[in-house]
C-alpha cells in the first residue's frame, strides 16, 4: 500500500517501527558490566509481563521535563509518560512542572542534575534553546534522551527519539496520489501548522515531494496555530477563497476540530481530507464513515513513554532484547502509518482526546 514511497523512505520507517517496538520490551536482555546475561528466560517474561525489574535490584531516577499540556497531544505525551513509568517497580520518575518557558525548562534541567537523577526525559519547549542545557547534563554523567523536537547538537542527547515529521507528509501525499492519482488536475489544499516550526516545514516538503511522484501539488495553502480557533479561522478563509477541492490535508488533528467545524458551517463536502497526529476524535469521524474525514497519519502520542523504556534501559545498562548489537541506539525515528476506515480499530487505543 502507498506504493509512491521510495524504498529508502520504507526502510526508515519500517526500522524506526520495530526499534519502537523493542523499547517497550524492557529489560528483556542484560549487558551489566560483569558480562552477566539472563538469555531468553527474562525475554519471556517481559514479554508477558512489560513491568520486569531486569534482574538488576536496582532503581532507576528519571527526571522528566516537557511542555505545557496546552494541546490534546502534549496532554497524550505526558500521561503516557507517566503510565510507562508506573509499569515498572524499578522506576522512581520525578516529573517538571509542563512549561512552554525554556528558561525555565532549562532551570529544570539543572535541578535534575544537582538532584542526581540518573536519566534525564527531556521534550524541549524549543531544542535550540535547550542544546546547551542537555550538553552540560551529558558533560556531567546524566544522559538525556532527547524527545520529539530536536536539539541542535547530537552532542546534547545519548538517546534521540522522534516521530517522522517528514514521513507525515510523505504518507498522506501517498494516501493522495493513490485516491487522485489519475486526476492530473486535482485540486489540493493544505492547512498546516505553525510554519515558524521546522517540524511544519518538514510536513509540507514531504507533503510535496509525495504528491510530485505522481503528478499533483499542493494548489492552496494556509497555516494554523495547532488550536481549535485557529483552525476554524483559516479553514473559512481557504474555503471563501477556493470554490472547488477535490482533496486536503491538515497536519494536526486537534486544530482538525476547528478546521471540520469550519467546513460543516460552510456546507462544503465535495473533497476528501486526511488529518495528521491521531486524535481518537478524529478515528472515530473516520469510523463513523460520515465525515469528509476519511485518514489520518499518525504522529504518535506515545514517544515520551518509549523515552521512558529507552532511559530505564540505559540507567540500568542494558540493551534493546530483540537487538542482536549490545546496548540502546543513538537514533530511533518512529514510523507514521495512515489510519483508515479498514484498520482504524489496531490504532484507536493509542488515539488522543482533543
Amino acid at each position: 500500500m502507498y506504493a509512491f514511497r521510495s524504498k529508502r523512505l520504507r526502510m526508515m520507517a519500517t526500522t524506526g517501527a520495530a526499534l519502537a517496538g523493542v523499547a517497550l520490551l524492557a529489560g528483556c536482555s542484560t549487558d551489566d558490566a560483569d558480562g552477566d546475561d539472563t538469555g531468553s528466560e527474562d525475554t519471556e517474561e517481559t514479554t508477558e509481563t512489560g513491568g520486569d525489574e531486569g534482574g538488576t535490584g536496582d532503581t532507576v531516577v528519571i527526571g522528566f521535563s516537557g511542555p505545557a499540556a496546552d494541546h490534546g497531544w502534549l496532554g497524550a505525551i505526558n500521561s503516557a509518560a507517566i503510565a510507562e513509568a508506573e509499569s515498572y517497580d524499578d522506576v522512581d520518575l520525578r516529573i517538571a512542572e509542563g512549561t512552554n518557558d525554556a528558561n525555565l525548562q532549562i532551570s529544570q534541567v539543572e535541578t535534575f542534575v544537582n538532584e542526581g537523577v540518573d536519566v534525564i526525559v527531556l521534550l524541549p519547549t524549543d531544542g535550540a534553546a535547550l542544546t546547551e542545557a542537555a550538553i552540560n547534563a551529558m558533560n556531567a554523567g546524566v544522559p538525556v534522551v532527547n524527545v520529539d523536537r530536536e536539539f541542535s547538537s547530537t552532542d546534547a542527547a545519548r538517546v534521540t527519539i522522534l516521530g517522522d515529521n517528514y514521513g507525515m507528509g510523505v504518507s498522506a501525499g501517498e494516501y493522495m496520489c493513490e485516491r487522485l492519482g489519475d486526476q492530473p488536475d486535482a485540486i489540493i489544499g493544505e492547512i498546516a501548522g505553525i510554519d515558524s516550526l521546522q517540524l511544519t516545514t518538514d510536513r509540507s516538503q514531504g507533503f510535496s515531494d509525495a504528491l510530485a511522484e505522481c503528478g499533483l501539488s499542493v494548489s492552496a495553502r494556509v497555516a494554523a496555530e495547532f488550536t481549535i480557533d485557529s483552525g476554524q479561522e483559516v479553514t473559512a478563509q481557504l474555503l471563501s477563497a477556493n470554490p472547488e477541492f477535490d482533496a486536503i490535508w491538515n497536519h494536526d488533528d486537534d486544530q482538525g476540530i476547528g478546521v471540520l467545524a469550519a467546513i460543516d458551517e460552510a456546507g462544503r463536502d465535495e473533497f476528501f481530507m486526511v488529518g495528521g497526529a491521531g486524535s481518537a476524535n478524529a478515528m472515530r469521524e473516520i469510523a463513523s464513515g460520515e465525515s469528509v474525514l476519511e485518514a489520518t497519519v499518525i504522529y504518535p502520542s506515545t514517544q515520551a513513554a518509549d523515552g521512558i523504556a529507552l532511559a530505564r534501559l540505559l540507567g540500568l545498562n542494558q540493551g534493546m532484547g530483540d537487538l542482536v548489537s549490545p546496548g540502546v541506539p543513538h537514533r530511533i525515528v518512529l514510523d507514521a502509518p495512515v489510519v483508515t476506515a479498514e484498520n482504524v480499530d489496531e490504532f484507536m487505543d493509542i488515539g488522543f482526546e482533543s
